[in-house]
């Protein structure tokens, strides 16, 4: 089928190009917002993640239902006397001018009250150093999306027009503009700038890595061609998505890069796949005059040569891309919102780079037809030249790689426990994992939510979100009789009035302030749902919203489990035809996962990356990137697991002979044929995904370096030690299956052999 598939592209290259051409301009046009509205960015979501059906959840909802105003936006005015009239004066004319905007529901501040801020009610609008005060300016809870934007956008831009005013009116004053909507605003625009900045960093290393395996710039840039098509029609995925789910705003960077780094890895392997064949059909096709039509994509040698690509490297690039798309659909097991929304955009973006490596770059191979073979001037270029000839695609029968797999075969217990015993050694820090919903911590360091957010928690802790906050289901006197009962708790630092909501009831807590906050605040929570009144009670805040995550990733993971673990098993099985290897390939990557995740909590939950990273620890790794890093990071080590053994299974099948010199000579000659692209790719993964460090997001951060980190065990430690060393020691076992299991897999296996 595949070969067939070469052998179709060969005839029709240029109409191939040309409509992926057109998809990838269409793609880019309707996704930025060229073409009909609102582009990507602005239908992205944000905030905490969501648990639909949770307890957190629900109490959320309630008071999203039942509260009559929407988002607000808050001017904090600092480092002034609450009580000059020149800043009444300014306060006045601005509460008047936010009340004439269509779709404000109220706008209070101190001054506004009968007798100003002496007013006891004054007091969670005041500043506890007496040096400041707010204003808020609150949207209706009932207008449309598109109205509460319009408002929104008004409110500030009326509440920018004040703070001019009031620094000139009351000389050193500062003034703070923030709110909900603009926290969101400011990360979705921080995504956007984080994704040009890493793509910006990747494309143009990953296209001198390409430089060095291929030595010239025609067989470089095609995969480069490739990724600038998926990303296109990643993001056009992504976009569609939006209409049909909620699309958080982290689920761009971390689903579009994958298709990136994915998109390069395929197509680097099917050129240089192509380049081999080229080379190999040349030798029996000889004399090049008698097929003048060969430019055109007419040449035998070229439509040969794909189709024995597609045959060979286009068989383990389905595979690859197959198993990546399980380990992902793993997080549709979840019931988290954003994990669904990740994992379904990732399914959809390595379902792009699959196509764009099976028909875009099998169709511009065939254009240019065998002048990927011509001498570049690239080569004649001293030093590059001299890393070209050593690192370049074509690899000698024996060499680097062939050497290290002999010297672990005659060492395979040692290098076997050695790699293992470091694995383990990395994993340890793993064993004191936390797991954290961040709010402030998201945001950019330079971000102007961040400083608003200190400042309402230091000085505004009564108007600032508190830390807990309990809906009942309860009349007002049997919820003030419980809330009193909770003032004596430990270490919470005062229990707000209960406030009507609705027909319910919300009590709001606030913790005492501590650098150990966070899990006592969990600790509390517990508490709460542990010892509940007589009647219902729904406990919100990050910390309940923390725990009930965590809880939704422990239900979900023994699904998303079985159904990655029986995916992978029956996928390699139906591709080596062995019960072994499958089994001892998810053993491996387990430890592979550990280790990189044992880096993560190291780097970012300790600490030890805040200098070079430039971060501050928020003492735990964010919720979801946990479940994130494990699936995509199994699917990428599966990417390279089926990397190798195609090419020993190859190897192994070219030898014809059975026995355990036979097998330990395929190990050494597929990892001699695959280590540099092995390499290559992985370089350029780590490469995409480094991508991520240079952003703002710490979410993003952590994303990427567990990835790149766990890219790079992989690829060194894992392929180039460990999988040898395990094969070695189990000999022929590695091949072994029951009598019917072969059978069937001679039935339905996934086989196309290479006429060679």
């Amino acid at each position: 089928m595949l070969r067939s598939l070469g052998r179709h592209i060969s005839r029709r290259p240029r109409l191939i190009a040309l409509v992926w051409a057109a998809a990838t301009v269409i793609a880019f046009a309707i996704t930025l917002g060229g073409v009909g509205g609102d582009g990507l960015f602005a239908r992205l979501s944000g905030g905490t993640p969501e648990v639909p059906g949770a307890e957190s959840q629900i109490a959320a909802d309630l008071i999203e239902e039942e509260s009559t105003g929407g988002p607000s936006v808050t001017l904090v005015t600092h480092a002034v006397d609450p009580a000059d009239p020149e800043l009444a004066k300014v306060l006045t004319t601005t509460r008047e001018g936010l009340a004439n905007i269509p779709g404000v529901l109220s706008v209070v501040d101190p001054t506004a009250l009968p007798e100003g801020v002496e007013n006891p009610v004054a007091e969670p609008l005041l500043a506890r150093d007496g040096t400041g005060l707010l204003l808020i300016a609150t949207t209706n809870a009932h207008l449309d999306d598109d109205a509460t934007e319009a408002a929104v956008e008004q409110i500030v831009e009326r509440l920018r027009i004040a703070q001019r005013l009031i620094t000139n009116a009351v000389p050193g004053a500062e003034t703070h503009i923030g709110g909900s909507t603009l926290m969101v605003d400011d990360i979705i625009d921080q995504i956007k700038t984080d994704l040009i900045r890493g793509e910006a960093i990747a494309l143009p290393l990953s296209l001198l890595i390409m430089l060095i395996v291929f030595g010239g710039f025609l067989a470089a840039g095609m995969p480069l061609v490739g990724a600038l098509s998926s990303i296109g029609a990643g993001l056009f995925a992504i976009f569609s998505l939006t209409y049909f789910m909620d699309v958080d705003s982290s689920v761009v960077n971390v689903a579009s890069v994958l298709g990136l780094g994915l998109s390069i890895d395929y197509a680097l392997l099917i050129v240089s796949r192509y380049r081999e064949e080229l080379r190999r059909v040349q030798a029996k096709i000889e004399d090049d005059d008698a097929h003048p039509g060969y430019r055109r994509g007419r040449d035998p040698v070229v439509r040969e040569a794909l189709a024995e690509t597609l045959a060979t490297a286009g068989r383990t690039v389905s595979f690859s891309s197959l198993i990546v798309a399980v380990s992902l659909s793993g997080l549709l097991m979840f019931t988290p919102s954003t994990l669904k929304a990740i994992g379904v955009a990732a399914m959809a973006v390595v379902l792009v780079a699959l196509l764009t490596a099976l028909t875009l770059v099998p169709a511009l191979l065939a254009l240019t037809g065998r002048r990927l073979l011509d001498p570049s001037p690239v080569a004649r270029v001293p030093v590059l030249g001299r890393m070209i000839r050593r690192f370049g695609d074509s690899a000698p029968e024996t060499g680097v790689f062939s050497s290290l797999a002999a010297w672990t075969q005659r060492r395979p217990w040692f290098v076997m426990i050695g790699a293992v015993l470091a694995l383990a050694g990395l994993a340890i820090p793993l064993t004191h994992l936390q797991l954290r919903n961040s709010a402030m911590e998201v945001l950019p360091s330079n971000s102007p939510q961040r400083d608003f957010l200190q400042l309402m928690s230091q000085q505004y802790p009564q108007a600032a979100q508190p830390e807990i906050t309990v809906i009942a289901d309860a009349s007002m006197e049997e919820t003030e009789a419980w809330a009193a009962s909770l003032e004596g708790m430990d270490h919470v630092q005062a229990v707000y009035p209960p406030q009507p909501l609705g027909t319910y009831v919300a009590v709001s807590l606030r913790m005492v302030p501590g650098d150990d906050s966070g899990e006592l605040e969990r600790e509390v929570v517990e508490d709460l749902r542990a010892d509940r009144p007589d009647f219902d009670i729904w406990v919100t805040g990050t910390a309940a919203q923390e725990i009930d995550f965590t809880e939704a990733l422990r239900d979900g993971a023994p699904a998303a489990v079985s159904i990655v673990v029986l995916a992978t098993l029956i996928l390699l099985f139906l591709m080596t035809g062995s019960v072994i290897l499958p089994f001892k390939a998810l053993i491996i990557n387990v430890f592979s996962l550990a280790a990189a995740l044992g880096i993560l909590v190291w780097g970012f939950q300790d600490g030890h990356l805040e200098g070079l990273l430039g971060f501050t620890s928020t003492g735990g790794i964010e919720t979801y990137i946990v479940a994130v890093v494990v699936a995509f990071g199994f699917g990428l080590a599966m990417d390279y697991e089926v990397f190798l053994l195609s090419r020993i299974q190859e190897a192994r099948e070219e030898a014809g002979a059975e026995g355990a010199e036979s097998d330990d000579l395929a190990v050494r000659q597929g990892l001699q044929r695959s280590g540099r692209i092995i390499t290559a790719a992985a370089l350029i993964l780590i490469v995409v995904f480094s991508g991520f460090v240079f952003g703002e997001l710490q979410v993003i951060k952590q994303a990427g370096v567990a990835l790149a980190v766990a890219i790079a065990v992989d690829a060194t430690l894992v392929r180039m030690l460990l999988v040898p060393a395990t094969m070695t020691l189990l000999g022929k076992w590695n091949w072994w299956a029951p009598k019917k299991l072969r059978d069937l897999h001679a039935k339905f296996g996934f086989n196309e052999h290479i006429d060679k």
